[in-house]
């Protein structure tokens, strides 16, 4: 196993483990955040932080996993299922209660075994749909 693979690993199970700390420290002070359900990017560590904060504060139970790892040097793509309870507001929807699920990429580029940039695109539509919110195609 590649030394930027194991480090994804350790994000993974970061991100998994509900600890906003624990995320933020995989990322660098400075790093570069952006995320297509998020109007104002979160702006470095701290940034991070806040973020995992509040998707774990609506999902508490939320699970990602991934589905694809792609690296190439200090590049990685990770496409990856989320599957999770709405129990609290996101996009200034209130808690419903609905399990929902969401498929989707980050793109994350690595320093120093951290992450300096990452990227999360995701299906929002789709987590729409599970709210009940947005009717099926």
């Amino acid at each position: 196993m590649s030394e930027t693979h194991a480090v994804v690993q350790q994000v993974l199970t970061a991100w998994n483990s509900h600890d906003p700390a624990r995320v933020a420290a995989y990322y660098t002070e400075d790093c570069q955040v952006m995320d297509v359900a998020i109007a104002q990017p979160p702006v470095g560590r701290e940034g991070v932080q806040r973020m995992f904060e509040a998707y774990y504060h609506t999902f508490p139970d939320l699970e990602i996993t991934p589905d694809v790892i792609i690296t190439e040097g200090n590049r990685v793509a990770i496409f990856w299922t989320a599957r999770a309870t709405h129990q609290g507001p996101i996009l200034n929807i209130p808690p419903s209660g609905r399990q929902v699920s969401a498929r989707g990429v980050n793109y994350l580029v690595l320093q120093d075994n951290k992450v300096c940039v990452t990227l999360t695109i995701w299906d929002v539509a789709g987590m729409l749909r599970n709210l009940g919110l947005l009717p099926d195609l």
